[in-house]
């Protein structure tokens, strides 16, 4: 017991720096030592296997409970979502003007089906939104577990008892303790992700195709470290830094690794009330994010597709490029929580050039064989973006009202 409290005790930041350093060198040192993978699976599964349910009852019971003053924080909070969004893809038509890259585009891409036009997105969105509850949590549909919740919310609002709603309470706490035991093995999760990672990929990534990654990553650090900051600070009238750095830390560092919003849901909802911020609020704003705050994703989808036109000598004005940008963003409000969401819906931006399908889907095979970064970075741009933007909304909302 006291080797678990020393560890519980040390800073999860710290512990969590020990296990990708090793991660890294006995990547490079023991790539054989595959059985160390297993952790970062394990972890990643618990983290993805607990997340629908602590959605489906924190939004349940915060809806339950509610009294009313959400409004104005969930519209700033949305619209802040999809501003960024769009920002973010606006940079990536800049970066991809003023740096043009082409790609060594690969027979084979990807076998699964991308999306055919925008209609189809809006289509499966309205479409999951109504699924079966118990499948939507099962299968980690977050819009119908969102939309199920606060359908069973209100419902229980309106009729349960006293009883049932500290009943609820009750389970919804005894989730969340859970969450925070999963929390507790991330160090281990890291370990065996960057092990996977470096073992798998080694350096050669950087070097095939370094441009394109530098453009990348370029353009998704440009919105995360500028960008965002800036929109933060015209809400919130502070340094906005301190906040972004701590959320960057404490959220970005594992999605960077799990590279899945979905995946990171719980570790922001930690971040949240680590903030001190209104549990009915965050409960929704924060897996409602991990679906429509899609910087990295509108990011990737705008590069890839300008970097495609420039391999097939395509010219691109700069207006059509930014109705792409706009294209993106829409699209990108589609991806799915998951590695590699994004990289789907390039066909479907690529269409709008004229690119056809078997081209567009070698696109997506490149974009594969550099998502080990490239998704990682996008996960970590949108997943922080979501604790970001959820606290500078509730802290716009509080100043308003002169708390």
């Amino acid at each position: 017991m006291n080797i678990v409290k020393k560890y519980t005790e040390t800073s999860l930041v710290l512990r969590i720096m020990i296990g990708l350093v090793l991660g890294t060198i006995l990547g490079l040192v023991s790539p054989e030592w595959t059985w160390i993978s297993i952790l970062g699976q394990l972890f990643v599964g618990a983290l993805k296997a607990i997340a629908p349910v602590l959605v489906a009852i924190l939004v349940a019971s915060a809806v339950a409970k509610a009294h009313g003053g959400l409004g104005p924080r969930f519209r700033t909070v949305i619209t802040l979502y999809l501003v960024t969004t769009l920002i973010a893809a606006i940079v990536a038509v800049v970066g991809s003007f003023l740096f043009p890259v082409s790609m060594v585009l690969k027979e084979g891409a990807s076998s699964q089906t991308a999306p055919g036009a925008l209609v189809d997105v809006f289509s499966n969105l309205l479409t999951n939104m109504v699924a079966n509850p118990i499948a939507a949590v099962a299968n980690a549909n977050y819009l119908g577990v969102l939309f199920w919740s606060i359908i069973i919310g209100l419902a229980l609002k309106q009729l349960a008892s006293p009883a049932t709603l500290a009943a609820v309470t009750d389970f919804a706490e005894a989730i969340s303790l859970v969450v925070r035991w999963v929390i507790q093995f991330a160090p281990f999760g890291i370990f065996g992700l960057v092990f996977t990672s470096v073992s798998e990929s080694g350096m050669e990534i950087f070097t095939d195709y370094g441009r394109l990654l530098l453009l990348l990553v370029g353009c998704m650090l440009f919105s995360s470290l500028i960008i965002n900051p800036i929109i933060v600070f015209l809400f919130i009238h502070r340094n906005p830094y301190p906040l972004v750095w701590t959320c960057l830390k404490e959220s970005g560092i594992h999605a960077f690794f799990t590279r899945s919003s979905a995946a990171n849901i719980p570790i922001n909802m930690q971040l949240c009330k680590k903030f001190g911020l209104d549990e009915k609020f965050y409960s929704v704003s924060i897996p409602l994010g991990s679906t429509i705050n899609m910087d990295g994703a509108a990011v990737t989808i705008t590069v890839m597709t300008l970097a495609t036109c420039h391999t097939l000598g395509i010219e691109v004005s700069f207006m059509s490029a930014i109705f792409l940008s706009f294209l993106s963003a829409l699209a990108a409000c589609g991806a799915s929580g998951v590695a590699g969401g994004s990289l789907l819906l390039i066909p479907m931006a690529c269409s709008l050039f004229g690119i056809s399908n078997d081209i567009a889907m070698e696109a997506v095979a490149v974009g594969f064989i550099i998502g080990v970064v490239q998704d990682s970075v996008e996960t970590a741009l949108n997943s922080s973006g979501d604790a970001i933007f959820t606290v500078t909304s509730e802290w716009h909302d509080k100043a308003k009202r002169g708390e």
